[in-house]
């Protein structure tokens, strides 16, 4: 199922603030996302999730992201063979992974060698592009509103919504998808 264009603006626009920092529906998943992973333990959360269950950091982050504005994926998005996940899952495969895999190699060198340590951050720069890309591509695909559906009622909270992204879920895991639900901002009351 599918949003129509006029379901997905409402969900996707808001009224305008004054305040100088934009609400979490007026900034952009990239922006979204740099100051949502800087919340204490948002990065240790997403990292364990990453690392120890093999989620896709950004995902995690757009369907955080798509929470604050009353939206969700669709659960056959939890399979990560849908059809929907094939353009950003073969950029993070064949450009993002191998800039991590590089920078990570890198990263006892680099404490010794000044010029390894350089390259590292040069990498790291490049890492950082690379995962804005695939944001900027999750961003495009809510747009079109394939994939994603209003929350309901009904709807489990996120990290239960999120549990089923996990093959064999352990505690730790839904710890760090607890931390990622605590970690965001309440809905407020215009949303």
């Amino acid at each position: 199922m599918s949003m129509d264009s006029t379901e997905l603006r409402r969900h996707l626009r808001g009224p305008i603030g004054d305040d100088q920092t934009p609400p979490a529906w007026r900034r952009s998943l990239w922006d979204f996302a740099l100051t949502f992973y800087a919340r204490p333990g948002i990065e240790a959360a997403c990292l364990h999730l990453q690392d120890g269950a093999g989620l896709d950091v950004n995902a995690l982050l757009w369907a955080c992201w798509l929470d604050t504005h009353g939206l969700t994926p669709e659960e056959a998005l939890a399979d990560a063979a849908h059809p929907l996940w094939a353009e950003v899952s073969a950029w993070q495969e064949q450009i993002t992974a191998p800039l991590r895999r590089q920078r990570r190699a890198l990263k006892e060198q680099a404490l010794a060698n000044p010029a390894i340590a350089e390259l590292r951050e040069t990498i790291k720069h490049a890492e950082l592009l690379a995962e804005r890309e695939a944001l900027t591509r999750l961003q495009a695909l809510a747009s079109t509103g394939q994939g994603i559906r209003p929350l309901g009622n009904e709807d489990p909270h996120l990290a239960r919504r999120l549990s089923i992204w996990l093959a064999t879920p352990t505690f730790s895991d839904l710890r760090a998808l607890h931390i990622l639900q605590a970690r965001l901002d309440p809905p407020s009351p215009s949303d």
